[in-house]
């Protein structure tokens, strides 16, 4: 099993449409996780083109999307427990607040996005991942996501591009 991990495209704010290097595995993916910050229903529904989705709501989306997505989901897919949360709010940083979302929830990785900054590392028995961003690299050399692959083990890892 092929899943995409995705969050902050910001789109139309930042780009116009998904790089291309995104796209080719979005049409070879069997499900697409995106962790927040469409920015607009019709970015949700580029998403949507490209297979089954499942999505949380981020601070920047818009009041369609906050009506429609959830803050937080827990999903499992062949044995593997996912927790799908933006990361935002005050205080700490922004690993901490997506590990505290899940705190007494029983999840073997957690999704988040909000930074815009690729992270992979264990906190308490439970890795983190954020895919950085697709569309909005910021300061960082490097656009990316994530490819999640669930075979008899699984493993994740981020794609980074220009």
């Amino acid at each position: 099993m092929k899943i995409i991990v995705v969050s902050d495209t910001h789109m139309p704010k930042k780009r116009r449409g998904l790089p291309g290097i995104l796209k080719e595995d979005l049409m070879s993916s069997d499900l697409i996780i995106h962790a927040g910050d469409f920015q607009t229903l019709d970015a949700y529904r580029e998403f949507m083109e490209y297979g089954e989705l499942i999505a949380v709501v981020g601070n920047g989306d818009n009041a369609d999307l906050q009506a429609l997505l959830p803050p937080k989901r827990i999903i499992k897919k062949k044995g593997l427990k996912i927790g799908v949360v933006h990361g935002h709010g005050k205080g700490k940083t922004t690993e901490k607040r997506a590990l505290e979302a899940f705190e007494s929830d029983d999840v073997d990785l957690i999704v988040f996005g909000h930074s815009h900054i690729p992270y992979s590392r264990y906190m308490k028995g439970r890795l983190l991942f954020n895919p950085g961003s697709p569309t909005d690299k910021r300061k960082l050399p490097y656009f990316s996501h994530g490819v999640l692959t669930i075979e008899d083990t699984w493993k994740i890892e981020h794609k980074f591009y220009r």
